[in-house]
């Protein structure tokens, strides 16, 4: 086992031994030579700012282009329909708001003259008159039906045969399409 740790200091030993020139030496700072330290360093005076404006390159007026007047012109009329637009759906708007309201005292002239129009003709009175003339009679008893509504809708068609199926159905129905091309081109 003490071998072992010497062999491991023998190993290490060279590294100090040696100076290693610009090795680290624990400190932070180098160290400084004689020279350097009798040495005084000058003083900097800071400079004044001077203010310059930066040379700005100005270009020359261009011209007006075509079509920045075509757009502007165009943007233009468009705002002018638009505006033409928003006075004629506001027109619309009032006249649609009138009509309702013509329209509501119209219903109620309707109502009135359609209670009128009842009134003006007694069922009752009708009846009296056309009996008494002879030009209507109340039905008698064998005169009157009653329709039964409870059984669904069926249609019974008289003198007809029923379908055909099969070869002979088919053989039926091209004899009948044969006859109604015949007949269409005679």
């Amino acid at each position: 086992m003490a071998t072992v740790a010497k062999r491991r200091d023998e190993r290490y030993a060279a590294y100090n031994t040696r100076q290693f020139r610009g090795s680290y030496d624990g400190s932070a700072a180098r160290q400084l030579t004689g020279d350097e330290l009798l040495r005084p360093r000058p003083q900097v005076r800071p400079r004044p700012r001077t203010i310059a404006r930066p040379k700005v390159q100005l270009r020359e007026a261009g011209k007006v282009s075509v079509f920045a007047v075509v757009g502007f012109l165009a943007v233009g009329m468009l705002a002018v329909v638009l505006l033409l637009a928003y006075t004629h759906l506001t027109m619309l708007s009032d006249e649609v708001v009138g009509m309702k309201a013509e329209l509501t005292t119209l219903q109620a002239e309707e109502a009135e003259l359609r209670a009128q129009y009842e009134l003006a003709y007694d069922l009752g009175e009708i009846e009296a008159k056309m009996t008494a003339t002879g030009d209507m009679i109340k039905p008698q008893a064998g005169q009157v039906f009653y329709v039964s509504v409870a059984e669904p809708d069926a249609v019974t068609y008289f003198g007809r045969e029923d379908a055909l199926t099969g070869v002979k159905g088919a053989v039926d129905s091209m004899e009948t399409v044969w006859r109604n091309v015949v007949e269409y081109f005679k």
